[in-house]
């Protein structure tokens, strides 16, 4: 059975290797280098920033990784499941996340391995590869029920596939679901923000984007 399943993931996870996606964050494989690190943030800055990746009802009790000279360690080990986290996909990049207990298990690891590979200056296919090795050899694992991610801080501040300065996008969460297609849930390759879109479209890593109404304000340091 487990022979079968590698042999049905395989051509997916080289797929995923060898094709660029363009998921919002996501890199192109003309893309500048993300060599190098910003500077680690206050650590009750960070925290703070961290938790506004998601509403309170979310974020206060969650776990909180914040970003040091060695890479992301754990401030505050939380209690509902949920982890939260300023991602640097880009060097100059705040990326505030919050994933729940499934998303932490499974999604997490993959996006900080990329996050580091990419900060040591491998590119995007090197990247790709390395994620699909490490599915394959179970050093990381797909979600087993749909997942959750919550991007919808006011203070986030992203980069754009040429490597120049966006600012914030619009709140949003994330419902990861592997191999989902934009098909499959009636929608078009185009994405269509009224609706929302699938990013990754067909990949081990694909999630449904749905946009929310408003953003979430960072809370004083020190506040949860």
């Amino acid at each position: 059975m487990k022979r079968s399943i590698a042999s049905a993931l395989f051509p997916l996870l080289l797929m995923m290797a060898e094709t660029p996606a363009s998921a919002q964050g996501t890199p192109r494989a003309d893309a500048p280098s993300r060599a190098g690190r910003r500077a680690p943030m206050p650590r009750e800055a960070e925290i703070a920033l961290a938790r506004s990746a998601a509403p309170a009802s979310v974020s206060a009790e969650a776990r909180v990784l914040v970003f040091t000279d060695t890479g992301f360690v754990v401030a505050d080990s939380g209690s509902n499941g949920v982890t939260c986290m300023v991602n640097r996909s880009w060097p100059a990049s705040l990326e505030p996340h919050c994933f729940d207990a499934e998303a932490s298990q499974t999604i997490l690891p993959i996006e900080l391995r990329r996050t580091m590979l990419h900060h040591r200056g491998l590119g995007v296919a090197e990247v790709n590869r390395e994620i699909a090795d490490g599915l394959a050899a179970g050093r990381f694992r797909l979600p087993r029920r749909p997942a959750m991610s919550y991007m919808m801080s006011r203070e986030q501040q992203l980069i754009g596939d040429d490597g120049s300065p966006a600012g914030r996008w619009r709140p949003h969460i994330m419902l990861y679901y592997p191999f989902l297609t934009n098909a499959e849930v009636g929608l078009s390759d185009t994405p269509d923000m009224s609706v929302g879109t699938v990013t990754d479209s067909g990949l081990p890593t694909a999630s449904l984007m749905l946009i929310m109404p408003a953003h979430v304000e960072v809370a004083p340091t020190g506040r949860r």
